[in-house]
C-alpha cells in the first residue's frame, strides 16, 4: 500500500507504468490506497499531468540543483555554475519558487533544517518525474527543430 497524505488543487494523480489514474479529493481522503499495487507504482504525482507541464528555466534549474540537498544560497550558486553564469536568480524569485515547489510536492525541506537558519531542500520523487518529463519535452522540441531545419537544407 502507498500512503497518500496530500493533494494539489484537489486532484490526486497516480502514475503506474503507462496508466494514469486521476481521483478527485471528494472521492478519497488522506488514507492508504489499497487498489494500487505498490510494486508497480512508479510515483504518486499530485497535481498536473506531467505531459502538459512546461517548466520555466528557473524552476528547471532549481529542481536540477536539488538532486543534492542544498540551502537557498547554495541553490543560487549551483544554478550559476551549471548554467555557466547565464542564469542568475534573485533571492525573491528563488524563495517564491521554493515555496510553490514545496506546495506542489516537487521538493521538500529536510527535517533537520526546519528550524535552522539555513533551511535545506531536496527534490522529491514527484519532482524527479517532473524533471524527466521536462527533459523528454525539451528533447522533442530539439528533435523537431532539427527535423525542420534539415528539410530546408
Amino acid at each position: 500500500m502507498f500512503n497518500v497524505s496530500f493533494f494539489y488543487k484537489n486532484i490526486l494523480t497516480i502514475i503506474s507504468g503507462d496508466d494514469i489514474m486521476t481521483i478527485s479529493k471528494t472521492d478519497i481522503t488522506s488514507k492508504d490506497i489499497s487498489s494500487v499495487d505498490d510494486k508497480s507504482l512508479e510515483v504518486v504525482f499530485v497535481g498536473e499531468n506531467t505531459d502538459k507541464i512546461a517548466l520555466t528555466e528557473a524552476v528547471y534549474y532549481i529542481l536540477l540543483s536539488l538532486y543534492t540537498p542544498l540551502h537557498g544560497y547554495g541553490i543560487m550558486q549551483n544554478i550559476m555554475k551549471i548554467s555557466d553564469g547565464r542564469v542568475n536568480l534573485a533571492a525573491g524569485t528563488l524563495y517564491g519558487a521554493l515555496t510553490t515547489l514545496q506546495e506542489k510536492g516537487w521538493i521538500m525541506a529536510l527535517e533537520d533544517s526546519e528550524n535552522s537558519r539555513k533551511k535545506m531542500y531536496e527534490i522529491t520523487d514527484i519532482g524527479k518525474v517532473v524533471v524527466d518529463a521536462e527533459i523528454k519535452r525539451l528533447e522533442e522540441l530539439l528533435n523537431n527543430g532539427h527535423d525542420v531545419v534539415r528539410r530546408r537544407d
